[in-house]
Order: C-alpha cells, then sequence, then structure tokens
C-alpha cells in the first residue's frame, strides 16, 4: 500500500497498519483515511487544550520525530480521539521507544546487538555500507530450516513480506550464522523471487555470511514488497538448534525444520531469549510430525529478541 493524496486508504488499510506500524506510518494513514490536513488537527488539539505545532505533527508523521514526552503523548492520545481510532492504538506503536527514554537507552534493537559475535558482523554489514535501521519492516517471514542425514544444515529458504517506512529503499541484507565448522566460503546464496543477488561477504571464524539482496523496483514509504531467498550451506558439523534474532516486535513469524529420515532427532522445543546470552524460556516440546519428520513454530506478533527451535540427537 503506498499512501498518496489521490489514494484514500481503506478502513482495512488502516486497519492493518495500526497493527503493524510503524507509528509514523500509521498516524499518516489515519490522517489520509479521515482526510483532514495538519492545520485542522492542529485546531481541534487546540480546542482541547493541548499546544502542538503543524511542523511537529508534520515530523511525526514523516518518521523524522517520535513524541515521547508526557505532554506530546497527551497529544497523541487526543489524536486518537480527533482521527475515530480505538483506544491506544497509536500509544500503543510508541511502547517501545517510551519505555527507552524512561531507562535511557535507544529504542529498540540492532539485530546485530543481539548475536554472540556482533563485532565480526559488524565489520562485515560496514563493508557493505548496510544501516542499523534499512528502511524495512517485517510484515511476514515464513523460514524452512532443511537438516542432513549427517545432522548437518543443508540449508534454509526465507519468504519476506516487508513494508518500507522511507523512500528509495531498493535492497534488504540478509545474514547466516552458520554451524561450528562451516566453511562460509562455501555457503551459496539463492535470490529465489523479486530479488537479486548483490555483494556478499563472509567471516571465516565464525562462520558468518552477510548478503545484498537488491530488488526489482525502488520502494516508496508505505510500499509493500514480497521477495525470497536462501543459503545453501552443508558444511558445519552436527546441528542443534536453529535461531533468529528480532530487532523490532510486530512481525508474523513461521518456522519449519524438517529432518533426514535417516537422522531423527529424541527430543525438540521452541524457547525465546531476550538475547544470545540471556536464559532461554517460553519453553515447549514440539513433536515430529508429517511426511517430512518436521517441526515448526508460529509467532503471530514475536516481540524484539531471540525465537528459535533446538533438538537433541541423544
Amino acid at each position: 500500500m503506498h499512501i498518496t493524496s489521490r489514494t484514500k486508504p481503506t478502513e482495512a488499510d488502516l486497519a492493518q497498519t495500526l497493527r503493524t506500524g510503524p507509528f509514523d506510518l500509521a498516524l499518516r494513514t489515519a490522517l489520509a483515511a479521515r482526510g483532514l490536513a495538519l492545520h485542522r488537527v492542529q485546531h481541534r488539539l487546540a480546542q482541547r487544550g493541548i499546544k502542538v505545532g503543524v511542523t511537529s505533527l508534520s515530523y511525526w508523521q514523516q518518521g523524522a520525530r517520535r513524541p515521547t514526552r508526557p505532554e506530546s503523548l497527551r497529544a497523541v492520545r487526543a489524536l486518537e480521539e480527533i482521527l475515530e481510532l480505538p483506544a491506544r492504538a497509536l500509544t500503543r506503536l510508541l511502547e517501545p521507544a517510551v519505555r527507552a527514554v524512561d531507562h535511557e537507552r535507544p529504542p529498540g534493537r540492532t539485530y546485530r546487538s543481539l548475536m554472540d559475535e556482533p563485532r565480526p558482523l559488524e565489520r562485515l554489514l560496514s563493508e557493505l555500507e548496510a544501516p542499523s535501521d534499512g528502511g524495512l519492516h517485517t510484515l511476514c517471514h515464513m523460514e524452512r530450516v532443511r537438516i542432513g542425514g549427517g545432522r548437518e544444515l543443508l540449508g534454509r529458504d526465507s519468504h519476506h513480506v516487508v513494508r518500507a517506512h522511507r523512500d528509495g529503499v531498493d535492497r534488504y541484507v540478509a545474514i547466516h550464522h552458520g554451524d561450528p565448522g562451516c566453511d562460509p566460503g562455501k555457503v551459496a546464496v539463492r535470490a529465489a523471487e523479486n530479488c537479486r543477488l548483490g555483494r556478499v561477504r563472509w567471516h571465516a571464524e565464525t562462520g558468518v555470511v552477510v548478503c545484498e539482496l537488491l530488488f526489482d523496483t525502488r520502494l516508496r514509504t508505505g510500499d509493500t514488497y514480497v521477495f525470497a531467498y536462501g543459503f545453501e550451506d552443508g558444511t558445519g558439523g552436527p546441528s542443534t538448534e536453529y535461531v533468529r534474532g528480532f530487532g523490532f516486535g510486530g512481525a508474523q513469524y513461521v518456522l519449519q525444520v524438517r529432518f533426514d529420515a535417516a537422522a531423527l532427532p529424541v527430543r525438540c522445543r521452541r524457547f525465546a531469549q531476550a538475547t544470545a546470552g540471556a536464559p532461554r524460556g517460553r519453553l515447549q516440546d514440539l513433536t515430529l510430525a508429517g511426511r517430512h519428520r518436521g517441526v515448526h513454530l508460529v509467532e503471530q506478533s514475536v516481540r524484539p529478541g531471540i525465537l528459535g527451535i533446538g533438538w537433541d540427537w541423544n
């Protein structure tokens, strides 16, 4: 969905954007759906005794600034009424940033900060000139992992649905962490749908591979995009888990792990962590099922942190 002055969002568009965020896109969509100009919104806020400049409102809807001060949050709550939105529809999207200000730490966490080996990853990403925020929010991510007869990670396939929250986004940087013994120089990257492979970099000691997936078009703010890619590995030792880090919450995530019939684990379970070194929680046993002898997890709205599935061979 791309919002322009000529395209009025539907109620379904608005409901989806309020559900997934981010705040600036949700506010912009609500203003367009209600047909309210910023000066009219400012006037209605003033009638309620709330003084907010048109420039501030413009910054909020552009994502240049986020309302975090008490008087700004009061204005956001009033906006929910003025724009005829459900209670907390907008303030909910600000909660991570508000908590961050309260605790004097930056809003959200980058994917790289969740991992055990951030420094090599930082270097690889800097070589690709990858910013900490790539301009995309994931709406849905479906991932399938294949474990071979030698208990090795054969490969994985990813299917992404994303939305741009700024103009000019034309790529996605994917990261692969191989198991111990992985030879990242032999890991192959596949651009499967609506993208093509750009630069690839790796770090031998940690088994990390990063690559550019170049889109077939340049996205504008609000545009959605679907693409798919995969990594072919098979170079590491026995695999015992697969994890995925999330710097921001709200997306739907589906993870499938399939095992070779010649090598089936004796136990599988899902888990969650705040960071790689944090205790694991939300443990749940999973049962092998289906023709492909696999397990899966479905998270309707992920939280910032790590989700994964682990398994025991003995």
